[in-house]
Order: structure tokens, then sequence, then C-alpha cells
């Protein structure tokens, strides 16, 4: 099991030690190891949306983008309103309820309504 943690600013697991530096091979973000430790409270993460506005719990937002679902043949379409969001943990910070089912959503697809 690796101790190198996952890039804060692209969650991708693909980094390695550098100096006293992480580096993700994926998107370029190097940030200092000392850093990394507190890195794995969740609870005061900000989930912020396309054009980084803040988003909390209870709020509705609209889907910037079409997103084909997984494993369907759904399509979310993009100006789709969303009531009543949940912010969780993980990759996926947004859950919420459409006509078409529940999904995880990630905030980079959803603006503030």
């Amino acid at each position: 099991m690796s101790t190198v943690p996952a890039c804060p600013q692209c969650a991708m697991e693909n980094t390695y030690p550098d100096g006293d530096n992480f580096v993700c091979a994926d998107c370029g973000h190097e940030w200092a190891m000392a850093a990394a430790a507190p890195a794995d409270d969740n609870a005061d993460a900000v989930v912020k949306d396309a054009n980084g506005n803040v988003l909390n719990d209870g709020d509705a937002v609209v889907l910037v983008k079409d997103l084909k679902v997984k494993g369907s043949s759904i399509t979310l379409k993009m100006g789709t309103k969303v009531k009543s969001i949940r912010l969780v943990g993980g990759d996926h910070e947004v859950d919420c309820k459409m006509d078409a089912g529940s999904f995880m959503l990630k905030a980079c697809y959803l603006r503030k309504a």
C-alpha cells in the first residue's frame, strides 16, 4: 500500500515524491509533503462549481454540458436544473435526485442557479 496521497487538484492517484514535494503525473500539480498530511480531512473541503462559486447543501444547480450516464442509455441534458443538492466527499462531490433517477455528479459540470 502506497503512502503517497492523491493529487488535491485533480484527485488522480498517479503521484510521486520529488524532493520535498509530491508531483502529479497527470496534471503536473506540485505540493509540499508537509501540507499533504492534513489533506485527509474532507470535512472542511470547499466545493466550487464550474464558475468558481461555492456550493452548499440545498442549493439549486444547472448542468453546463450533456452528460452520458455510464452503463445506461440515459443522457443528462445541458441546462437541466437540479434542486436541493447534497454535498458528499469523494471524487463525485454532488449527490442529487432528478426525474431520471439519483446521481452523483462532479461539481465542475454544474453551475449555481
